[in-house]
């Protein structure tokens, strides 16, 4: 993809960062990003006890860990880090309880998510997912999509981790505010002091959050208990090992329905990325890519866990931090490793607040969002553009706003793509594309 955006990055995707700065700005990363959510999500649908939730949690780490390194050192070649979609969890809910927890229902599971793993990596080898981005994504199209994957986590950043969060709703908007305006803070002391750039440019969104969670526990909002209840060292316990394999015709046609809405998600996360490195994704990146994508679910799967994807939170962490580095990406993924590891320590990460989280989690959405107006500000756009651009982004609106009730009452199916406007957007961008009168400019 090839941005023609005025780069504001310190650091370089290759640019070399020592070891401890690399390690600290990894730790960014994984906190910004709400790996431990999906998890505990799932762990509550199926009433999991602690012991398989733990399990689940440690595994999840695992494999975004195993994931992260995989894409950015070996296949993608960018600045990537996975983690765990909210997309699947409806449909493993599903297929889990059909069988029972104690029965064959992970196993179940694990099976169809072996199988749509193993159908990604295919469609990388075989040289296709390269030809399809080439002929369906024209510059308008991607930009769009970056645009509506900004959008679409607005409402998660503020209705999920503020004002719907646990906790006395006035303390959630003033741990959030306060977060939040210690984040705009370091920036704005980055811009005026050149000299302290480093520090609070790259730094400040741990800053941010640990200004933030210090106010919390001052206000009693942090649970040491549950992180001097949790043990120091324990390995994974509930891998497929554990759970063993199953196959289900059913559940692995809608895993791999799944996996088609998960890739068009990733899509639009690595154009955001490529939009805020200013980097043009080649054709070889683009098949590589997908490839790694579906080792990354292969590892979740074997790990005992549901798939992990390619997480557009760090496009907008890079925006902030001006940091590229593929060496902070391996230091996060390196963190995500300790984390299935040592319990104690994912204790202590998944105590922060999430108000603390959302504070910055809402000024991160924003700048994906605006990398992606970047990307289409650049393009001379005519009329069907404006449709190509507009209607997606009514629709990204229109779904995070749909009442539960009606995405309830839908078919089983239409329910997972509901749950996804990033791949509802980028299928109505793609498909206005192909009906209107438009030139094909394209990506890669």
């Amino acid at each position: 993809m090839e941005n023609q955006v005025e780069s504001s990055l310190i650091v370089g995707p290759d640019d070399p960062v020592p070891a401890g700065e690399a390690t600290l700005l990894g730790l960014q990363h994984v906190l910004a990003m709400d790996v431990y959510v999906p998890p505990i999500i799932l762990a509550g649908m199926m009433a999991m006890g602690a012991a398989d939730s733990t399990g689940l949690l440690q595994s999840t780490f695992l494999a975004a860990g195993i994931g992260t390194i995989l894409q950015t050192c070996f296949f993608m070649k960018m600045p990537v880090s996975q983690g765990p979609s909210f997309v699947p969890l409806g449909a493993a809910g599903v297929v889990m309880a059909s069988g029972g927890l104690k029965g064959n229902g992970m196993a179940t599971l694990l099976g169809a998510l072996v199988v749509g793993a193993i159908v990604l990596v295919l469609l990388g080898l075989s040289g296709a997912f390269q030809r399809i981005i080439n002929t369906l994504v024209p510059a308008v199209v991607g930009g769009t999509i970056i645009t509506c994957v900004g959008l679409s986590l607005i409402p998660s950043a503020l209705n999920d981790n503020i004002f719907e969060a646990t906790g006395n709703i006035y303390q959630n908007i003033e741990l959030a505010s306060i977060t939040a305006l210690t984040l705009l803070i370091c920036v704005a002391i980055s811009i005026r002091f050149p000299r302290v750039q480093k520090l609070f440019k790259t730094g400040s969104i741990v800053i941010a959050l640990l200004v933030g969670t210090l106010v919390s526990a001052s206000m009693g909002r942090f649970d040491w208990k549950s992180v001097a209840d949790s043990a120091w060292f324990s390995f994974p316990q509930r891998t497929m090992l554990h759970w063993g394999i199953s196959f289900n015709l059913t559940s692995i046609l809608t895993f791999i329905i799944i996996y088609a809405i998960l890739t068009t998600e990733t899509t639009g996360t690595w154009f955001a990325m490529g939009a805020v490195t200013n980097h043009k994704i080649t054709s070889r990146q683009w098949n590589h890519g997908i490839i790694g994508e579906g080792l990354s679910c292969l590892v979740a799967a074997l790990a005992g866990t549901t798939p992990v994807t390619g997480y557009s939170t760090n496009a907008g962490v890079i925006s902030i931090t001006g940091v590229a580095s593929k060496r902070v990406f391996i230091a996060a993924g390196s963190w995500f490793i300790v984390l299935g590891f040592f319990a104690k320590l994912s204790a202590f990460l998944a105590a922060i607040p999430a108000p603390v989280i959302g504070g910055v989690f809402a000024i991160i959405t924003v700048t994906i969002m605006l990398n992606g107006l970047n990307v289409i500000r650049q393009q001379q756009t005519g009329e069907s553009d404006l449709y190509i651009i507009g209607l997606p982004i009514i629709l990204t609106l229109a779904l995070v706003l749909l009442p539960s009730k009606v995405t309830n009452a839908a078919p089983q199916m239409i329910q997972y793509l509901l749950g996804s406007p990033i791949a509802v957007a980028a299928i109505t961008a793609i498909v206005l594309n192909l009906l209107m009168p438009s030139r094909h400019n394209k990506l890669a």
